[in-house]
């Protein structure tokens, strides 16, 4: 097939609306923490900001196959934008934690919606041949992002104003028009006579929740482990550049080689970088600046690269009719390892320290190398 799956028919609305919807959650995944605890809040109720952020996100992941048949693509669509904006203007209301708990439950929602449409809509848009492109296009519609607000979100909120950050987080109200275009390019399969092989979704979901743990408690906590704020930005730039890239880039190897024999090279990739993060944040007044710096574009390399492969590994192992089960269970790890990621290891951080925090994590990303292993054996 010839031209960019960037033209495909339904693929710029998707990759439009995927770009607003992650804009607003990229801004405020460090922010609504933040903002918690400028209220009062201690680490870890900061850390179940997301926690909670997430959960109502799986909650809502789990049905959206349910309210897909029952309200059809275009509500669904535009409800799920709508919830992911519209309640962020409530953070100029109150900063308590549970106002802040509140607002995250309602954007939890929406962003439940939106993810698992999105990744369905890529396996419907482009054919099998292309899908490890087309998945490294919607990633990078993810990621870009997050590289432009998941690391300035902080800064602005602390050098600027809280308020331009909750103004940004408010953008997903610009995509109801996408989701109006994209909303008849959405197919509903018929219920299939055959059990989704969940099995085998879950050893790729198993690995992705390990490593968005990673990436979840470094997105959440970065700001609050690392001095001076510039240098928790420019880290945060680097680890989501980094990603963007790699889940661009990992797209065409996939296609190209495969996607399994990657994957447990970037576990690996991931759990070295962990471990230098906690090392360079051994000193809580005095971060090791180029430790921090290069673990946390170790970590970009396999948190881009791996997502892009481990939603691969998940259309490719199963039919057509199955490509929603595979969506749900594919966003259901993320978020699960995400909200880890912030709840988890944000506990572990107020018991002891935020180096140990990031030595556990480094132990559960290295606990799937034998799931990753085990998938490239299975393409030799």
């Amino acid at each position: 097939m010839n031209g960019s799956v960037f033209r495909a028919p339904g693929m710029p609305a998707l990759l439009i609306l995927t770009a607003f919807c992650f804009t607003g959650y990229a801004s405020l995944l460090a922010v609504a923490p933040l903002w918690a605890v400028a209220g009062g809040a201690g680490v870890a109720g900061a850390g179940f900001v997301n926690g909670v952020l997430l959960l109502s996100t799986i909650l809502t992941q789990i049905c959206v196959k349910q309210i897909l048949t029952r309200f059809g693509w275009r509500l669904t669509l535009i409800g799920g934008a709508l919830l992911m904006g519209l309640p962020t203007g409530g953070f100029v209301l109150s900063n308590d934690l549970w106002a802040v708990l509140l607002i995250s439950v309602l954007r939890g929602i929406g962003f439940g919606i939106i993810t698992v449409t999105g990744t369905l809509l890529v396996a419907q848009l482009v054919a099998p041949e292309r899908r490890g492109q087309a998945v490294g296009a919607y990633g990078l519609a993810v990621a870009v992002p997050q590289v432009l607000f998941t690391a300035m979100g902080p800064w602005l909120a602390e050098e600027v104003a809280f308020e331009v950050v909750f103004v940004i987080g408010m953008l997903p109200i610009l995509a109801v028009w996408p989701a109006w275009l994209l909303a008849k390019r959405g197919q509903t399969h018929p219920k299939s006579s055959t059990p989704a092989p969940y099995a085998q979704l879950m050893r790729p979901m198993l690995i992705l929740l390990a490593l968005t743990l990673c990436g979840g408690a470094l997105l959440t906590f970065m700001p609050q482990m690392v001095t001076p704020s510039a240098l928790s930005m420019t880290a945060l730039l680097l680890l989501t550049l980094t990603a963007a890239a790699t889940r661009w880039q990992a797209g065409w190897l996939a296609d190209k080689f495969g996607a399994k024999r990657f994957v447990w090279p970037s576990i690996f990739i991931t759990t070295i970088g962990m471990l230098l993060v906690g090392l360079a944040v051994r000193d809580p007044a005095n971060t090791h600046v180029w430790l921090l710096l290069t673990g946390a574009v170790v970590v970009g390399i396999s948190y881009g690269g791996l997502q892009n492969l481990t939603l691969t590994v998940a259309l490719q192992s199963v039919k057509p009719q199955h490509y929603g089960s595979a969506s749900t269970v594919w966003n259901v790890g993320f978020d699960a390892g995400t909200a880890s990621g912030s709840v988890l290891i944000g506990a572990i951080a107020a018991g002891t320290s935020f180096p140990v925090a990031m030595y556990v994590a480094a132990g559960i990303s290295l606990l799937t190398l034998p799931l990753g292993i085990w998938r490239a054996a299975q393409e030799q």
